[in-house]
């Protein structure tokens, strides 16, 4: 049995949410055109670069004042408010995984590429121009570093983009 008609007029005229996909695409295309840079989106939101634009890809969610300065920021006109939502909505993290390891320390390797891979790839080719970071010339780094609310957690990774300066990369996010 349908519930539509017990709905006021305003709950049966709302759309359906906007998938985290189609604001994704909203985002990176309003930051291509107008010429926006991670850091200037972040600084809108008042949160840290990686953790925005692993929710402008999908991957995190953002408190809604966070989410709302950031879709104004874009400026995208009618879909300020269903971006808004979007980037507020829970991700589906890793959804495109096919094999993951059951140990629990490599599973956590793997889910920090699905969730921050695309992050960190956006980040290191606004900073550094297009290229890849090499696997091969590459120092890796565990360290603990101190966390407000309990135990140390795992510390960084420094990887090389050839020709260019080392690249650091926490593992941790900081809102």
């Amino acid at each position: 049995m349908s519930n539509v008609a017990s709905l006021s007029t305003t709950e049966a005229d709302l759309a359906p949410l906007m998938s985290k996909l189609e604001m994704t695409e909203l985002v990176m295309a309003a930051k291509f055109t107008k010429g926006l840079t991670w850091k200037q989106i972040s600084e809108a939101a008042g949160m840290s670069d990686v953790f925005v634009v692993s929710a402008c890809l999908g991957q995190n969610s953002l408190p809604k004042e966070a989410a709302a300065k950031v879709a104004e920021f874009l400026g995208l006109s009618n879909r300020t408010k269903d971006v808004e939502i979007a980037l507020q909505l829970p991700p589906k993290k890793g959804q495109e995984a096919e094999i993951v390891s059951k140990d629990p320390l490599i599973y956590r390797f793997f889910e920090i590429t699905y969730v921050y891979g695309d992050t960190i790839k956006e980040l290191i080719h606004e900073e550094f121009g297009d290229g890849i970071m090499s696997a091969i010339d590459f120092d890796l780094k565990v360290d603990r570093l101190p966390k407000p609310q309990g135990r140390p957690r795992s510390g960084h990774h420094v990887g090389q983009v050839p020709a260019v300066q080392p690249v650091v990369i926490r593992i941790g996010t900081a809102r």
